[in-house]
């Protein structure tokens, strides 16, 4: 799908010089002279490899066609994760470094929604919002004002957050996978 330069966001994927590139960064420039232009960082799905872009405003680029399908994530070996389509009950892996750090927020039979390219894996989106257990934090300490202070805490799967001084060890919070924040106790 051709979508003009100005609309290219972060996050995107497109289609350029015969690769797939996701999209780091953008900057729209409005030059005192000439034409404006996005200034556009992206990074290659296949390569690993970067390129800095700059495409005019009337240009028009590829947008890559995804599909999306929801999976259930079933379980992990030392390589790969596997999901299961809950309509199909088709199996899939997706490599550990294709998911990344997202992959410590997996649980049994958490959705997921996985997106593919020309029937190749290529990310997984998480639900918003994810309960985990606080296995450590520190005890609050008397006078901190709860507003404006918070302290570490490890979850159960490994990652470190801050939270409120009123968290303690087992406490159950939300958490936002998109920026890794507390969200609320439960």
């Amino acid at each position: 799908m051709k979508i003009n330069a100005s609309e290219i966001r972060v996050g995107m994927l497109l289609e350029y010089k015969n690769d797939l590139w996701q999209v780091l960064k953008t900057q729209h420039v409005k030059p005192g002279k000439g034409g404006a232009f996005a200034q556009v960082e992206m990074k290659s799905v296949n390569k690993n490899t970067k390129l800095n872009e700059r495409f005019r405003s009337s240009e028009s680029v590829e947008k890559a066609s995804l599909e999306e399908i929801n999976y259930n994530f079933l379980y992990e070996d030392e390589q790969n994760y596997f999901f299961m389509n809950p309509k199909s009950f088709e199996q899939i892996e997706i490599k550990k470094d294709i998911v990344g750090e997202k992959g410590k927020f997996l649980t049994e039979n958490l959705e997921v929604v996985v997106s593919f390219y020309n029937d190749v894996p290529l990310t997984i989106e998480l639900p918003n919002q994810i309960t985990c257990k606080i296995e450590l934090t520190d005890v609050a300490l008397k006078g901190q004002t709860v507003s404006s202070s918070y302290k570490p805490a490890k979850l159960d799967n490994g990652l470190n957050i801050q939270v409120p001084p009123f968290i303690e060890n087992g406490d159950e919070v939300v958490i936002d996978t998109r920026n890794l924040e507390y969200v609320k106790k439960i």
